[in-house]
């Protein structure tokens, strides 16, 4: 997989696994406030960074890095967990993405994601306006998908579900949210007005793990 890493010097670090096809331009309107480490790109786990400095690690999880984050070796503590818009459990057809999904996103084209964008990220012009994008082409979303597929068929027994708080989209069109009400139970948070991508809202990461205090 891929990393971004930006230094503040600071002995608290935020690692978020992003979502499938994301990079870090996508998400370089949010302000962290410490050090942020972004995984992307997961055609493997490989990674190359040092944790052991750091007296504070956060885990923010988006999309279909909720599962790559309930599979990842983590070699420090967990302060706080959060999965934003995902589940463990990727590619069940009832908790994670249906066969039609599936299909969906791996059939998507440069000349379609314009639409997908409207219709199953964001739910208004203004937020479309506001939506930055990741610089990915279709061939590598599409190489990173059959990878999630077998690194889900590898470790699926080892998926760890310790996430603190799950926040969701009451309209999201990917992850079904009465499925996600059912699964996370008290742990979830549910956004209103909001379809799967939700850090249009938001300008920092600080605003996000405050919902994990109700």
């Amino acid at each position: 997989m891929k990393q971004y890493f930006i230094n503040k010097n600071s002995n608290k670090l935020i690692l978020f696994f992003a979502g499938w096809g994301c990079d870090e331009y996508e998400f370089e309107h949010l302000i962290a406030d410490c050090d942020l480490l972004i995984f992307y790109d997961y055609t493997d786990l490989e990674y190359n960074f040092d944790f052991s400095r750091y007296s504070e690690i956060n885990i923010l999880s988006f999309s279909a890095g909720v599962f790559v984050g309930s599979v990842f070796k983590y070699v420090f503590n967990i302060n706080k967990k959060i999965a934003v818009g995902g589940n463990p459990y990727l590619f069940d057809e009832k908790l994670g993405l249906s066969e039609s999904m599936q299909k969906t996103l791996f059939e998507l084209t440069e000349d379609s994601c314009e639409e997908f964008t409207k219709n199953y990220l964001v739910k208004t012009e203004e937020e479309y306006l506001n939506f930055h994008n990741a610089k990915r082409t279709p061939e590598s979303c599409q190489k990173e998908f059959t990878a999630l597929k077998n690194l889900y068929d590898k470790e699926y027994k080892n998926i760890n579900d310790d996430y603190d708080i799950a926040i969701i989209g009451a309209e999201d069109p990917i992850f079904n949210p009465d499925s996600q009400k059912e699964y996370y139970s008290e742990r979830i948070r549910i956004i209103d007005n909001a379809r799967h991508n939700l850090f249009f809202r938001i300008k920092n990461y600080n605003e996000i793990f405050n919902l994990c205090i109700k």
